[in-house]
């Protein structure tokens, strides 16, 4: 039997397979609200068969995005608009959903990556960044306003009232976002973290705000949804945040309830050299997973069924991510039920597709002729 095909409980949250939808940022928000294109894309990937999707990452403040067309959840619109695409969404597919929050911090205020993503000034839209340090993330770039300590209440709090409103939708789960090179891996590494207050310094110190944004968070949403973390186990800078590092954080995590933690790598700095190659991160799951307890996605380029039901088989990781593969081939899960003898969740509508040497795929269906 498939691994990766196997059940799997995150928390309360019971998946029929490890398969995770990746959070992957769409730029294609209106004043941070949801607009059709989420509905056609997230409906799309609703149908995968996947076990898991997270949306991608949502602000939890306005100058908390990314681009100016940032997915948003920080207001009353900002609420309605991604409801109303979540209740839809649902009414066809039983699929689980996570949402990812997130703060960008000097990474914000930036152009879409297809307009070039540099950093905006105010004339062309952008805003004044925050970060816990001074320190702009590439050479020549404005540097960010340093967040003080009430600041730092603020966004604790814009988290939280987030989360109050993605638990409100009826996201299944919630996935804080410390990967990336976004604020709170700002605060981990000492590359961009340069405070000497007791938010820097030791990786104690530069592990409090992350922890305290997760602590408050936990405290609000109901008790049966999974809270977790994604975080960047790697900056692939020297003197940077690591994987030893990581694995104290993750074990700091654990210990406060944490549900899961999706391992990725890089985006803090712009000196980083990430050897790009399949599976480039697994090691980075496998190395936190055997120092606890809880569920760990592994992700980067997983592309085939094999390669993800290695991961699984191996114990590598407990669950599998796929982004980039999962826009390219929508139905990527289907491939791999066909490739690994496994069967997957269809819609009805679609039953009559499963080609005729592959009629268990979706399970013991009949469909009459006509």
């Amino acid at each position: 039997m498939s691994k990766l095909f196997s059940r799997f409980t995150i928390g309360g949250l019971n998946l029929t397979n490890r398969i995770v939808i990746a959070p992957m940022c769409q730029y294609s928000a209106r004043d941070g609200e949801a607009t059709d294109w989420h509905l056609i894309h997230l409906g799309q990937l609703a149908l995968s068969g996947a076990g898991l999707l997270i949306v991608e990452a949502t602000a939890v403040t306005p100058e908390g995005r990314i681009t100016p067309a940032d997915l948003g959840l920080y207001s009353d619109s900002t609420e309605s608009a991604l409801a109303q695409v979540i209740k839809r969404v649902k009414a066809y597919s039983d699929i689980p959903f996570a949402i990812q929050l997130s703060h960008a911090g000097r990474k914000g205020s930036s152009a879409a990556p297809w307009e070039g993503g540099a950093l905006l000034s105010p004339s062309e839209g952008g805003w004044p960044t925050l970060a816990p340090s001074a320190i702009p993330h590439a050479q020549g770039e404005t540097p960010p306003l340093v967040l003080d300590r009430d600041g730092l209440a603020r966004i604790r709090q814009a988290f939280v009232d987030s989360a109050r409103r993605a638990d409100r939708i009826g996201f299944d789960a919630i996935e804080l976002h410390a990967a990336h090179g976004y604020l709170l891996h700002q605060f981990l590494s000492p590359l961009s973290n340069r405070r000497e207050d007791e938010y820097g310094g030791s990786i104690e110190n530069r592990m409090r705000f992350p922890l305290e944004i997760f602590d408050a968070v936990r405290q609000v949403v109901s008790p049966d949804k999974p809270v977790g973390m994604r975080l960047s186990a790697s900056d692939w800078v020297e003197g940077g945040w690591c994987v030893e590092q990581s694995v104290q954080f993750a074990k700091a995590l654990e210990a406060r309830g944490g549900a899961f933690i999706h391992v990725s790598s890089g985006g803090v700095s712009s000196l980083q050299q990430i050897p790009i190659a399949p599976g480039y991160q697994i090691g980075f799951a496998e190395r936190i997973r055997a120092s606890v307890g809880m569920p760990v996605i592994g992700v980067g380029l997983i592309t085939e069924p094999e390669q993800a039901e290695d991961v699984i088989a191996s114990g590598q990781a407990d669950l599998v991510a796929i982004a980039r593969a999962i826009l390219f081939e929508p139905h990527w899960p289907w491939r791999a039920a066909a490739a690994l003898g496994a069967q997957v969740k269809a819609p009805k509508q679609y039953w009559r597709s499963q080609p005729r040497e592959l009629k268990q795929l979706f399970g013991d269906v009949r469909i009459a002729q006509r």
